[in-house]
């Protein structure tokens, strides 16, 4: 089409509407704000919270370990204001905190870290005795170890012994907390403590459990151990739903999910009478580097301690959803603006879709990003697949348009250098296709950073190396099957990275037959 050509105005703004209610109702779909029953109010107070005393920038494992008091005593004062108690797990530099709960009017169940190390695990637990020795007012019963079983760090028979000499000295009841199957097939521990203290977390289990079955399966497992070990009491000392993360089969994280398993499992715990704890007080960024993404966003409140509408209120998935919607909004446009005038109607009809595709995919793989990402390589990898996908999206809006001066200068230069750009999508759809299905537990799942060089260049193949391109091609096409095995047609999250690895196998392949 020439330049002085008649501008296809009603095919392009009929395409312009459609792309701009897309985007507003993708971001506003996903943040749109959702009511439902409170499970905390000013008035009514929760039993327990597992409170690690980190602040976002801080971990277990830093050399020196140093703990703030003052972030110890803003939490506790915040937590007061919720709970009745709060729940440990250590006692490495927690010697303040009996006397931290006794000014903001909170419970402890006070906790000793048991691991592998005798020398380590004793000095836990002398200080543990001391403290529930000395504050009998604050700390209302010990934990001697937390999923040690688990972790196969001590036997069951060595975990009994250690809770039998916590039991002569302290005055308070005892136990010890795993996940439930552990106390199963470790029936030795369970005659020393007393009360029996499980950990139900559907999420996690070997078996996922979708959100909408997981209260069930709590109840029942809760039931089953009423029963078995009677007339011990049973507490759930750890119980709760990720509010990010990667999809496990049925099981989706979200903060919408996190607040309809909490406030259901909270009515159904008081209106049956059962003690408990909900994991965790805040988002503990540090959990990320050994769980994923997924492990720093158990909190019910986020890593700088405010609401994540999970107690309380209106609850969206995506609180950040407004300014997506306006970077999209920016890239849309400015994708429009370096396109120009399309090339013709069928040109003015996909231009704007094809922008706000990239729009949104650039979008999401942002915000994908923000909760995934943890080290500068992480970032790094982040950044250049948005770099990847901004000179895609410039590639393929020039494609569409009636090109002339500078315009058709760039696409020149983008266009011969068309094989470099598929190249890398395959080299990045590769390496996630490996890591998928090689080491999946804790990855999510990268769908938004492919979606838009897969369409482009299924649509408009260009030449590439074609050794390299076969082999991206078998890597990620071998993937496709296995990595949805493992993750069960259950998983819509799987299935739409699936669904990418697809398009941009189909892609490669096509690129095969175009001849430099």
């Amino acid at each position: 089409m020439s330049q002085n050509a008649r501008f296809p105005a009603l095919p392009y703004l009929f395409s312009f509407l459609v792309a701009v209610l897309a985007l507003a109702g993708l971001w506003y779909g996903l943040g749109k704000p959702v009511i439902l029953p409170d499970a905390a109010t000013p008035s009514h107070k929760l039993q327990c919270a597992s409170y690690s005393p980190f602040d976002k920038d801080q971990s277990p494992f830093d050399e020196p370990f140093v703990l703030r008091p003052e972030r110890m005593d803003a939490d506790l004062a915040l937590l007061a204001t919720r709970f009745h108690c709060v729940r440990t797990y250590s006692m490495t530099g927690l010697e303040a905190i009996p006397d931290l709960a006794r000014k903001h009017g909170l419970k402890l169940m006070l906790g000793a870290w048991v691991n592998g190390n005798p020398v380590d695990t004793q000095k836990e637990i002398n200080l543990l005795v001391k403290a529930a020795n000395a504050n009998p007012d604050v700390v209302q019963s010990v934990i001697v170890g937390n999923e040690t079983l688990l972790r196969k760090e001590v036997t069951g028979a060595q975990l009994a012994k250690l809770i039998e000499q916590v039991k002569a000295q302290v005055q308070q009841p005892v136990t010890y907390a795993d996940v439930w199957e552990f106390w199963l097939q470790h029936p030795e521990v369970a005659p020393a403590v007393d009360f029996i203290t499980i950990h139900l977390l559907p999420y996690w289990e070997d078996d996922p459990t979708g959100i909408d079955q997981a209260l069930r399966h709590v109840a029942e497992i809760r039931q089953v151990f009423g029963n078995r070990f009677a007339p011990k009491d049973i507490f759930i000392g750890e119980t709760g739903w990720p509010s990010e993360g990667r999809q496990r089969e049925t099981a989706i994280p979200s903060r919408v999910n996190e607040a309809k398993f909490i406030r259901g499992f909270v009515a159904m715990a008081e209106q049956n009478g059962w003690g408990y704890n909900l994991i965790e007080a805040f988002d503990q960024p540090w959990k990320r580097a050994s769980e994923g993404a997924v492990g720093g966003y158990w909190g019910l409140l986020d890593a700088d301690r405010q609401e994540k509408g999970v107690l309380a209120g209106p609850v969206t998935n995506l609180p950040y959803w407004p300014m997506w919607l306006g970077i999209s909004g920016l890239i849309f446009l400015a994708t429009l603006a370096l396109a120009g005038r399309p090339a013709s109607t069928r040109a003015a009809l996909a231009l704007p879709l094809l922008a706000a595709v990239g729009a949104a995919s650039i979008g999401l793989w942002g915000e994908l990003a923000r909760v995934t990402s943890r080290f500068v390589g992480e970032w790094l990898w982040a950044v250049l697949l948005v770099g990847l996908n901004l000179i895609v999206l410039a590639h393929g809006a020039l494609a569409l348009s009636a090109r002339g001066g500078l315009r058709s200068r760039l696409f020149d230069w983008l266009d011969a250098r068309g094989g470099w750009w598929l190249a890398a999508s395959g080299f990045a759809g590769a390496v996630l296709m490996l890591a998928l299905v090689f080491d999946a537990r804790y990855r999510s799942f990268p769908s938004a950073a492919l979606l838009l060089p897969a369409l482009v260049y299924l649509f408009r193949p260009v030449a590439a190396p074609r050794r390299e391109i076969a082999l991206m091609a078998v890597l990620i096409g071998a993937g496709i099957v296995p990595q949805l095995y493992e993750e069960t047609l259950g998983n819509v999250q799987a299935i739409g990275w699936a669904a990418v690895s697809a398009l941009l196998l189909a892609a490669l392949w096509r690129s095969l037959r175009v001849r430099g």
